[in-house]
């Protein structure tokens, strides 16, 4: 026997993809921002695993450190000190590196598109 959807359920998962590809697009230009005004050449946020590393570049200094990430639980303190100096290269506080812990996709635009500049290391 065949199943068949009905039209809510595919409306629903189109209308949900389509959203979901137009926030991706949104938050990649927003990373794109993010490492212009730190220096680097923007097409490197949309290229996944060098992102993570030129992320690291930016925040750390040192990209290879984005190798700990794949350690379980140091991945996930690395994670969270990541986030802090994001929000401190950018000469923003703890209050914004909470937001850019619990509400990435809203800080991550405000630090794309906002007037952020970047201090440095």
């Amino acid at each position: 026997m065949l199943f068949f959807p009905n039209i809510f359920t595919l409306i629903t998962n189109t209308t949900l993809t389509a959203i979901s590809i137009v926030m991706y697009i949104i938050f990649m230009i927003a990373a794109w921002n993010i490492f212009e005004k730190a220096g680097e050449a923007g097409w490197k946020a949309i290229i996944p695993i060098w992102n993570l590393y030129i992320l690291f570049k930016i925040t750390w200094g040192i990209g290879l450190l984005f190798l700990l990430m794949l350690i379980p639980v140091v991945g996930t303190i690395v994670a969270l000190i990541t986030s802090y100096k994001l929000a401190k290269v950018f000469g923003h506080g703890i209050g914004y590196t909470l937001g850019l812990i619990f509400f990435p996709w809203l800080f991550w635009l405000i630090l794309g598109f906002g007037s952020s500049e970047y201090q440095g290391i």
